[in-house]
């Protein structure tokens, strides 16, 4: 679950109504922020579940609980298994230390509501 403990579908509603919001009312910079961002996240030389991987360590290391659900929602997309997420937690944690064990605890939470919500348009979440 997110930071504010909203539910699966509550995120998922609230992120996309506020990102139409944000880039129908955003300046230039805004829009090439976001276009930036994803095109960050897209294959090159690292496909996009090792980059997706990538930001979830990186968000659960920063404490962000919105972005650990966003990323855990692309690293499914992205055909990560739970395995493959396990092992990203622990580099997080070796990196964060025990600050990161609450999100932790949100970050299996949120697999868990991923995956039984099953893909949406081929994933959890669409960005």
């Amino acid at each position: 679950m997110s930071a504010n403990a909203r539910t699966y579908e509550e995120y998922q509603s609230f992120r996309e109504s506020l990102n139409e919001k944000i880039l129908a009312r955003g300046t230039t910079i805004t829009k090439r922020f976001f276009t930036l961002d994803t095109k960050a996240y897209s294959d090159g030389h690292l496909d996009a579940k090792t980059k997706e991987l990538l930001g979830l360590s990186a968000s659960m290391v920063l404490r962000c609980d919105d972005c650990i659900a966003y990323h855990i929602d692309q690293c499914i997309e992205h055909g990560a298994t739970d395995e493959e997420l396990f092992e990203t937690f622990d580099i997080a944690l070796i990196v964060g230390g025990s600050i990161v064990i609450p999100h932790l605890r949100r970050a299996v939470a949120w697999v868990d509501e991923c995956r039984e919500h099953g893909p949406k348009d081929g994933g959890c979440d669409e960005s």
